[in-house]
């Protein structure tokens, strides 16, 4: 018998819901926030609002598309957190409906797991998958973590930011050079015909495997501010150079911990996850190391790397094979959850 799992991912800005047949994709919908971009960031109340507005039409042409009726479904599993508490809970609110009304069973996931799951989604075009133990380097705009998977769900975070996200810095950077929202793809884009050595910023001395990347935002603000002194057009005579350099110093950063995780483990079976796992300089620097250091490596597919239920269906059916089923009486979480 076949199995079908329907995924709601609403942990931020993007409504999105899947059907996965097994490890195989049918469909993965998602609904971009378009009310965000005047603003330069998410707005949480109106990121809300939207879910509510998207969550049935998305869910709906997930099932058109895959071609089967929702009572064929196995199980729906969702995303309980971590993200905005308010757009977490509209998909879980569903997810609850949903599972109540079809006596089907629900699937909680936790976002970031999701992420890292997402390489064990198996496609016409995407069929190595990862060996255990592995180490992922996710990356978003709320996270920055090593971590080493012995199992599906058996995950251990080695290093972490000790303040602000890879993500983050991207967007901000982006913000004070005033490109437009979502500034990290902007960057990434300026960056291809910049030169990554123009300019320099502080990279942080920590200790271990953990991060931070509250030094090097402070650093490109007054860096900016002082040549904007000097020239009010400094930025758009320099934005691709400036991009570029921003870029190479932040993926510096990201693969020198790496290296050092994979030298002290052992392991040289390395991924990347996450929405920054999408940067083309951070993805080139990844085949750069894996030649380097005799790495077997696993990037996902540009359209698993951002927010998608596609990496919370896979999620949810290794849970399903495991009988690992979710209370109603469940509530979402803003912050990672605490068993790791």
């Amino acid at each position: 018998m076949n199995t079908y799992i329907l995924g709601i991912e609403s942990s931020c800005d993007d409504t999105s819901a899947a059907v996965l047949k097994g490890t195989q994709v049918l469909s993965n919908i998602i609904a971009n926030q378009k009310v965000h971009e005047k603003y330069g960031g998410v707005v949480p109340e109106l990121a809300s609002r939207a879910h509510q507005q998207n969550i049935i039409p998305v869910i709906d042409a997930a099932l058109k598309e895959a071609k089967i009726h929702k009572n064929e479904v196995s199980a729906v599993a969702f995303t309980r957190g971590p993200g905005l508490l308010g757009s977490l809970l509209v998909g879980t609110s569903f997810a609850k409906s949903f599972a109540l009304s079809l006596g089907i069973p629900m699937l909680e996931i936790d976002h970031m797991d999701a992420h890292i799951l997402a390489h064990f989604i198996t496609d016409e075009t995407e069929k190595k998958i990862p060996e255990f133990p592995f180490l992922c380097l996710t990356v978003s705009g709320g996270h920055t973590q090593i971590v080493l998977i012995k199992d599906y769900f058996d995950m251990e975070i080695i290093g972490k930011t000790i303040d602000d996200a890879a993500g983050e810095t991207f967007d901000k950077a982006a913000k004070i050079m005033s490109l437009p929202y979502p500034g990290g793809p902007m960057i990434d884009k300026l960056a291809k015909s910049g030169n990554p050595k123009a300019f320099s910023f502080a990279e942080p001395r920590i200790a271990a495997l953990d991060y931070s990347f509250s030094g090097l935002k402070t650093s490109i603000l007054y860096f900016l501010r002082d040549r904007l002194k000097e020239d009010n057009q400094f930025i758009e005579k320099h934005k691709a150079d400036l991009c570029a350099s921003i870029q190479h110093t932040i993926v510096e950063i990201l693969m020198k911990k790496l290296v050092l995780a994979s030298q002290q483990t052992g392991i040289k079976h390395i991924a990347i996850a996450g929405g920054v796992s999408a940067n083309s300089g951070l993805r080139n620097a990844m085949e750069a190391a894996a030649v380097a250091n005799q790495w077997q490596i696993y990037i996902p597919k540009l359209s698993y790397s951002t927010d998608n239920a596609a990496m919370i269906a896979i999620a949810g059916y290794y849970k399903y094979q495991k009988k690992q089923f979710a209370s109603q009486r469940l509530t979402p979480y803003a912050r990672q959850s605490s068993k790791k």
